[in-house]
């Protein structure tokens, strides 16, 4: 004999698990959070600052 399936909740579950695989397909694709963004942009932005500061000026040549 087979099981009893509530048909209401098969198609839910169905729909919730489509959901979830495209939430996955969209993390992937869409890649980091708001936060990891943020992180990562202040850090290039300090690194540029800091490569900006080392850079020597063509105009006043070497001074020794």
């Amino acid at each position: 004999m087979s099981e009893i399936v509530n048909l209401r909740r098969a198609r839910k579950a169905r729909k919730r698990a489509a959901k979830e695989h495209e939430a996955d397909a969209n993390r992937a694709r869409f890649g980091a959070s708001r936060l990891e963004r943020s992180i990562t942009k202040a850090r290039s932005e300090k690194d540029i600052e800091q490569l900006e500061g080392k850079k020597l000026d063509p105009d006043k040549g070497l001074e020794r």
